[in-house]
């Protein structure tokens, strides 16, 4: 039997093995076994064997990092992020990956983040949404509170570092008063229990096209309400947390899927956090 899980600690409730026992199935893979794996950090170094015992990983917080050293190689994602949540094992060879931005970017093909894009936040996923928009040309604003000014200033030498004809400005996330195709939300201002907060003005979502919120819970957010409610695009988190998965399947086994396949499985997450919310 082929085995996979995912590590982390403190893991909680997990979404994972719904998703990616829906995405072996897709692929016809019955002999396989996917788990949750509590490993604290003072564990982590001797948990080689466990980690090189299993056909392939998920790694989550506070992992990502630490668990670089296991590594035989790197691919260029977590290289450019040094940061790993996906591990594949060949023959006892260890390379890591980091499939968050391929979430990121699969979930969001529709939305144009190559044009004027402003990203809320500056820190974890933040910092990795606003280095792949600049990466793909997008014109991008970093919104951020007075107390994550200097923060931004770090990412936005890092950006230009990797990207030195990037476009990239800084402005505070309250005066905000531009116009924007795309507002992508990285902080967890709307995430439950506090559904009715909202990270921007009424008047600032008027003047954006589209919307992706990084949030999966709730699955649709004030912020995503307010934009769908005047015909905008809205893009919820749920789609950017199966995408990461979908991709750690294709570097797993060359899995393939398509959107109609992958649908479903995004609507399962959605349905299965309104039902842990009630």
């Amino acid at each position: 039997m082929n085995k996979y899980a995912l590590i982390g600690h403190p893991l909680g409730h997990s979404m994972s093995p719904l998703i990616h026992e829906r995405l072996f199935a897709l692929s016809g893979i019955d002999n396989v076994s996917y788990e949750l794996v509590d490993i604290a950090p003072e564990n982590l170094s001797s948990s080689e064997n466990l980690i090189k015992s299993l056909n392939g990983l998920n790694v989550t917080i506070p992992h990502k990092q630490s668990i670089i050293p296991f590594m035989d190689k790197l691919g260029e994602s977590a290289k450019r992020y040094n940061s790993v949540n996906c591990i594949s094992n060949d023959n006892g060879k260890l390379t890591g990956y980091n499939t968050d931005c391929d979430g990121f970017l699969m979930s969001a093909e529709k939305l144009p983040i190559s044009e004027n894009v402003a990203v809320l936040g500056c820190g974890g996923v933040g910092r990795m949404m606003a280095i792949e928009t600049a990466l793909h040309g997008g014109k991008l604003t970093l919104a951020v509170i007075p107390q994550d000014v200097k923060n931004a200033q770090i990412l936005m030498a890092e950006i230009l570092s990797k990207c030195s004809d990037a476009s990239v400005k800084i402005a505070d996330i309250a005066t905000l008063d531009d116009s924007f195709d795309l507002i992508i939300n990285a902080t967890p201002v709307g995430m439950y229990p506090e559904v009715d907060n909202c990270a921007i003005s009424d008047n600032l979502i008027e003047k954006c096209s589209s919307v992706f919120d990084a949030i999966y819970n709730p699955t649709e957010t004030l912020l995503m309400k307010k934009a769908r409610s005047q015909g905008k695009i809205a893009v919820g988190g749920a789609s950017m947390l199966v995408y990461q998965a979908v991709k750690a399947h294709e570097i797993w086994y060359g899995g393939k899927f398509k959107t109609e396949d992958i649908d479903p499985i995004i609507k399962a997450v959605e349905d299965s956090v309104n039902d842990m919310n009630k």
